[in-house]
């Protein structure tokens, strides 16, 4: 396995803003003649390809390396995931959005890319069993954590990212001024944080810990005392596949418990291990999130 520090330097690599954004509402089923969904396991055993959704943009989740080409901690658990249950991978690039509307029309068979599981999603999607266990942080300037020391100081504050994530949904539930980007890097919002333009960007602990080593000439920290929402992420696919769903259970279960997981992790994640649950205190935001 390559080396996570390769990657950990590179600063136009994407802060998460795909992982909790908004869910469109899918479209019809595509269906055989049989009735089943084209994505079922007997059509996915019989040609012999998982075709995949991700974004090829949210490091260290699925991005691009210059030698490696498409890569990252659930590019590679995917494709391991896939040869063990004797199948080559397909991954469609693509906007979140657009993965949940591919999943519904058959267009591919599953999605990948840090995706939370929530109980709206699991009423319209299947997941598979997690293996990352997270929750959010925050970005704020190292003087005065940005006058930040609960989630009501929220009030007034801008905060940045993409219109549509749960991370936005809550700091604007606080009283916070959403400030929406589209596609930028880490190093515009870690500097419109130490420029002031921004307040706050809240997000992924491990996301926002991997863009900060990044980019140490940026003088911005992760508040030491403010954690919450904690989150799970796995593998997203339509809601009738329960054989596929089955089937890539069973293999992930044996990737934790032989430590391939782990391993995976630790390599994308610079020595952390992701599939470990945290053991410590949250403050849960007083939110409900809205997919639509």
């Amino acid at each position: 396995m390559k080396s996570f520090r390769k990657w950990a330097k590179r600063p136009a690599l994407l802060i998460a803003s795909a992982l909790t954004a908004g869910l469109l509402a899918g479209c019809g089923a595509n269906n055989d003649e049989s009735g089943e969904s084209s994505g079922s396991w007997a059509d996915i055993e019989e040609r012999g390809v998982l075709q995949v959704a991700t974004s090829g943009t949210l490091f260290p989740a699925s991005f691009h390396d210059d030698e490696e080409g498409l890569t990252g901690f659930e590019v590679e658990l995917t494709r391991e995931a896939a040869d063990r249950l004797g199948l080559e991978v397909e991954f469609t690039e693509m906007g979140f959005d657009g993965m949940l509307t591919s999943i519904n029309s058959g267009q591919v068979d599953l999605a990948v890319n840090d995706i939370d599981i929530n109980e709206d999603r699991e009423e319209r999607f299947l997941f598979t069993e997690p293996y990352k266990f997270s929750y959010g942080a925050m970005i704020v300037r190292p003087d005065d954590y940005s006058g930040i020391e609960t989630l009501e100081d929220l009030e007034g504050k801008k905060h940045g990212g993409a219109a549509t994530t749960i991370y936005m949904q809550i700091a604007e539930s606080y009283g916070a001024e959403g400030v929406t980007y589209e596609n930028v890097t880490n190093d515009t919002y870690l500097r419109d944080i130490e420029n002031g333009r921004l307040d706050v960007v809240m997000n992924d602990y491990y996301l926002q810990s991997l863009a900060i080593e990044a980019l140490p000439e940026i003088d911005v920290i992760i508040h030491p005392d403010l954690f919450y929402h904690p989150n799970n992420q796995a593998m997203i696919m339509k809601e009738d596949n329960h054989e596929l769903q089955e089937r890539l259970n069973s293999v992930i279960q044996e990737m934790l418990e032989d430590g391939t997981v782990t391993t995976l992790s630790e390599q994308f994640f610079g020595g952390q291990d992701v599939s470990e649950e945290p053991d410590m205190e949250f403050e849960e935001p007083d939110v409900e999130y809205d997919d639509e």
